[in-house]
This record gives C-alpha cells, structure tokens and sequence, in this order.
C-alpha cells in the first residue's frame, strides 16, 4: 500500500534526480561554451565577420570550431540552441522546492522563533521574492549603472549578501540557504529565457531578412553568460548545503553564503584565466583554501535549534504527541536516537546532530514524525548500520504510531 508519505518521498527523490540531471546539462554545455569563448585564436584565413576558431579533439575525432562575434553572413542550414537545459533545470528546482519547502514548510520553510508566519505568508515572500529580484536585477543590468561590468558585478555581489541576510531573519537556516540558491538560480535561468535567448532570436531574425545584425544584442548576451558563469559554482554550493548543518544551522550562515560567493569568483578567475591563455593564478587557489577555512570557523559558532514545547507545536504536527503510541515511541527514540540527535552527541567523533536533527524533547519528536517514520519504520536508514540495535517490533511501533496520527 502506497501512503502519502511514500509517495511524497519518492516524487522528491523523482524530481532531486532529474534536477541533478538537467544541472549537469545545464552547467556542462555553460563551462564548456566559456571555456572555448576564451580560447579562441585568431587565424589568417578567418572568413569575415569570424572571431576566432579553435581546433579540440575528442572521442577519436577532431572538432573544427569558429565563432562569429555577431553573425555569420548567411544563416546556416542546421543551427542548434542550447536553452531548455537552463528551463528544464529551473523547472525540475522550483518543482523540487515546492515539494519540499511549500508542502512541508511547517517543518522546513517555518521557524517560529526566526518569524512566525502562517504557512501561506512564507510560500508568499518565497515565490514573491524570487520574482521581484529578477526584476530589480534586470532594470539595473539595463540601467546605465549596469554598462560598467566591474561596478556592477560589486553591486550584485552587495545584494546577494544582502538577500542572504534577509532570508535568514525570515526562514529557517536550512531553507534560507537554498532559497538564496534558487534566487541566484532564477536570475542565472532567466537570464537564458529573457535576455539571451530572445536577443540571439533578434538576431536570426535578421539573418533570415537579409539584414545586418545589431552587435549590442550580442554584447548584452555576453554580459549576462559572463554573469551566470561566477554565479554557477555558488548556486551549487548553495544547493548541497541542505545536508550540512555546519553550513545552514550556523548562526553565521549569512556570513558564509557570502563567502561562498566570493569563492565562485576566485575559482571561476582561475579556469577563465587558464582556459584564456592570459596565466595560471594559482594565488586564487591560495585565497580560495583561506576563504573555506573562514567558512569553518564560522560554522562552529552555535547551531539555531527550536526550543518549542508540546503547547507550541501547529496542529500538523500536535496530532503525532497526541498518538495513543507516542509515550512508547518517545522511549524508542530517546534510546535509540538520541545519543547522536542531539544538542550534544554522547557518540563518540560527533560534535554535531547529523544534519542538524536534534530528537531530544516531545516537540522535536512530534517535528519529525515523517522522518522518523520513512528512515526508521518504513527503511531500516536509521539508526545507520543499526549501531543501536532497534528492534523489529519497535520499528513496527513506529509506524502504527505514524499511520494511526494520519487516521490510516
């Protein structure tokens, strides 16, 4: 019998795969056009209007490529566009998002103690926010502050910061973290779906008329690729970070989000610069270690943890603690769990509850039903390696208590 819970599991494994998937077409076909956009080399015999070509060899054969820095002079018969693994990465994350953090945003998008807003205020500021900060970023790209890169890529990075404290005093750690991510990545996918995309159509466009292009679409194509490339890495670390409390439960996660942004850039300047055959800054790689060693040593400032009782909990969450088997199941997981799920692991070599679960009152039992029952009553995932030798009849115990909370 398939229940909810399954299913809702599944559908997030489902969608987590094809997210993953699409990301690496996405960033695949991203590094390797930056990377070959900077290696061009001129040569004698370039047609006109050609930029550069550069010659690869893969797979047992060779590749002759050359780019035209607006145009070719005719349109060619076959052309292929790189855009839906940008949609279709947008699309698979937000529908993972919306799995995760809207459907379970009692529990993963709601902190009580950060701010208490209804389930529909946080869905409301999450999806609002999204929208409204491609669009101050567009109008700024297209403002005359945004025809100088160097001050307006200082810009973005101030207000990537600046979103990145924000979410923190709006949502829990974990999700503010990967909303600053899917800001990031909404800008970075819009980027393809409203600048480039359609000013590389303008400019087939006129191919088909017989007309010269407009070089200023390429140009401004050119700015927002340059964009997403220092964004990607970021983006990705942002991503990952839901499973390392170290990252999100810091009470200086903001701060580390920021730092990571800036990590994205000494990375990217290092590949861009080797790839352009300018040098190899391989002080980027210096300053890169002494950023993440900053980022460690502010992952250790204290974890954010809810100190919410019985009273407190939302009815979503107060039907697991009223459970005729919950005062059994609190035995099992105050037993079997919470050596290591807590504010301080007994387990030896834990410093940290693993990815910031701490089981250790009736509330945060109650918190983490669904979890309790897919890892421990459904899978046997926990306790890992059953280190704590939970028995059949307790696993059992755990889902009837879960089963008969949701009237099942």
């Amino acid at each position: 019998m398939f229940e909810l819970a399954i299913i809702g599991a599944w559908a997030e494994f489902a969608l987590r795969w094809l997210h993953v998937i699409t990301a690496i077409a996405w960033i695949g076909s991203s590094f390797y056009f930056i990377a070959l956009d900077l290696g061009l080399r001129k040569a004698a015999n370039l047609p006109e209007g050609a930029h550069g070509e550069e010659w690869q060899v893969h797979g047992g054969g060779f590749y002759h490529i050359r780019k035209y820095l607006v145009a070719p002079a005719h349109m060619p018969e076959h052309l292929t566009w790189f855009k839906w693994e940008s949609y279709a990465t947008w699309l698979s994350g937000f529908a993972l998002m919306a799995v995760i953090y809207y459907l379970g945003a009692e529990f993963y998008l709601i902190d009580p103690n950060v701010m208490d807003l209804s389930i529909w205020q946080a869905i409301a500021i999450s999806s609002g926010s999204l929208v409204v900060g491609w669009f101050a970023y567009d109008q700024i790209c297209k403002s005359r502050f945004g025809d100088d890169n160097t001050r307006l890529m200082i810009a973005l990075y101030i207000i990537l910061v600046g979103i990145s404290w924000f979410y923190t005093q709006v949502f829990t750690g974990r999700a503010a973290l990967l909303h600053l991510g899917a800001f990031t990545a909404t800008i970075m996918s819009a980027n393809v779906f409203a600048i480039i995309i359609p000013n590389q159509k303008i400019v087939v466009a006129d191919l088909i008329a017989g007309r010269k292009p407009d070089p200023k679409y390429g140009k401004i194509a050119k700015q927002r690729s340059t964009h997403n490339n220092y964004l990607t890495l970021p983006v990705i670390f942002l991503m990952l970070s839901n499973h390392y409390p170290l990252a999100f439960a810091s009470e200086y996660n903001w701060l580390i989000a920021a730092l990571v942004f800036l990590m994205g850039v000494t990375i990217r300047h290092w590949f861009n610069s080797h790839h352009a055959r300018t040098g190899n800054p391989h002080w980027t790689w210096a300053l890169t270690a002494l950023i993440f060693i900053a980022i460690m040593w502010l992952s250790i400032a204290p974890m954010r943890q809810s100190q919410d009782d019985l009273s407190s909990l939302p009815p979503a969450f107060a039907r697991y603690a009223q459970a005729p088997q919950f005062d059994a199941v609190h035995s099992i997981v105050m037993g079997r769990c919470s050596m290591c799920h807590a504010d301080q692991p007994l387990w030896p070599g834990l410093l940290w509850a693993p990815k910031g679960v701490v089981l250790e009152t009736e509330a945060q039992i109650a918190r983490a039903a669904r979890t309790i029952y897919l890892q421990s009553g459904v899978s046997h995932a926990m306790p890992p390696a059953n280190l704590a030798w939970m028995e059949e009849d307790e696993r059992a115990l755990i889902r009837d208590w879960y089963r008969s909370a949701n009237g099942s």
